[in-house]
C-alpha cells in the first residue's frame, strides 16, 4: 500500500484516515488476518511493554552489573520536585530506561524496532498516559503509527545497529515514537512525518559501540535520550515547525551514512566507547580469563 513516508501521508490524507488506520489495513492485507486479529496481536505487544516498564521501575540489575536501577533513581528524582526538565519528559526517560534495563537483565521486551532500542516507544507512550488519558484502543493505535514509520525505515534504510549504527536502532525508534506521539496528541499525518524527520535528523551519525559487546552501555542511556528527543520533536511538529529536509530524504541520508560507517562503529565493540580505556577494563572485568585465552 505504501513504500515511503510520502505515500503513507498521502494515503492517510486522501482517505481522511489516521496513520494507524492505514497501517492496520496494511497488516490485514499482508497477513490475511481480520482487523480484530491484527489489533489483538498488537494488544499483546502493548501488554509486554507495560509489564517490562513495571518490572524495570521495581528495580532490576543486569547479570554483568553494568546496568540497573537508574529508572528507579529517576522516579525518585521526579518525586523530589527538583527536576529541571519537568516530570513528563523525565517520566518518559525513566520508563524508556526501565524497559531497556529489563532487556539487559534478560527479561522480556517487545522489539521496537529492536531489543536494544525497545525503550523509546513504550517509554513515551506510558509517560503520556496520565496527561492525554488515552483509551486502550488509542494506545494500541499509537503502536500501529510507530510501526508504520518503522516499516518505511526498515524497507528503505535499516533498523540494524550492525548494518547502520545506533542511528538505525535508537534513531529509528525515536522517530517512530515522535510520529506516534503527534497522532495521539491530535496532530495530522503530515505533522507525524515532520516529527519523524526532525527526530531522525538529530540522531544521524550515531554509532553503535556496545561496551563488552553487551546491549547495556551506552545503549540504555541512549534510549533515555531517544525518548527525550521524540517528545521534543513531537512538540515542535505540533507547534507547526517543519523539517526543511523531507522525511524520506532524511531516511535516505541515514542509510547512506550507515553504509559509510567503519565496521568498528557498527556493533562490533571494536570502536567508540567500547574501545576506551574504561570500556576495555569493564570488558576484562566481565569476561576475565576468557579474554586472556583469546589473546
Amino acid at each position: 500500500m505504501f513504500r515511503n513516508v510520502t505515500e503513507l501521508v498521502e494515503l492517510a490524507e486522501s482517505q481522511n484516515k489516521k496513520i494507524s488506520d492505514i497501517m492496520i489495513e496494511q497488516e490485514m492485507k499482508v497477513t490475511g488476518l481480520s482487523r480484530e486479529a491484527v489489533i489483538s496481536k498488537m494488544e499483546q505487544n502493548l501488554d509486554v511493554m507495560e509489564r517490562a516498564i513495571e518490572r524495570g521501575l521495581a528495580g532490576v540489575q543486569s547479570h554483568s552489573g553494568l546496568t540497573g536501577g537508574d529508572a528507579v533513581l529517576l522516579q525518585s528524582y521526579i518525586e523530589s520536585g527538583k527536576s529541571l526538565a519537568g516530570p513528563l519528559l523525565l517520566d518518559a526517560v525513566s520508563k524508556a530506561v526501565a524497559t531497556n534495563e529489563v532487556n539487559a537483565a534478560m527479561g522480556t521486551v517487545c522489539a521496537t524496532p529492536t531489543a536494544g532500542s525497545a525503550g523509546v516507544v513504550p517509554g513515551t507512550l506510558f509517560a503520556l498516559k496520565e496527561k492525554l488519558q488515552p483509551t486502550r484502543e488509542q494506545m494500541v493505535a499509537f503502536l500501529f503509527t510507530a510501526g508504520a514509520f518503522g516499516l518505511v525505515v526498515a524497507n528503505n534504510a535499516s533498523i540494524s545497529g550492525a548494518a547502520g549504527g545506533c542511528q538505525a536502532e535508537v534513531g529509528s525508534a525515536s522517530g517512530m515514537a515522535a510520529a506516534a506521539i503527534v497522532e495521539l496528541a491530535g496532530g495530522t499525518p503530515s505533522q507525524c512525518a515532520e516529527a519523524m524527520s526532525i527526530t531522525l535528523k538529530n540522531m544521524l551519525g550515531l554509532v553503535c559501540d556496545p561496551v563488552a559487546g553487551l546491549v547495556e552501555v551506552p545503549c540504555v542511556k541512549r534510549n533515555a535520550m531517544g525518548a527525550a528527543n521524540a517528545v521534543v520533536a513531537a512538540d515542535m511538529a505540533l507547534a507547526g515547525i517543519s523539517s526543511k529536509i523531507p522525511c524520506d530524504e532524511v531516511i535516505e541520508a541515514m542509510f547512506r551514512i550507515g553504509q559509510s560507517m567503519p565496521v568498528a562503529l557498527r556493533e562490533t565493540a571494536k570502536g567508540g566507547l567500547a574501545a576506551t580505556r574504561t570500556g576495555k577494563a569493564l570488558e576484562a572485568s566481565i569476561y576475565g580469563s576468557s579474554l586472556d585465552k583469546k589473546k
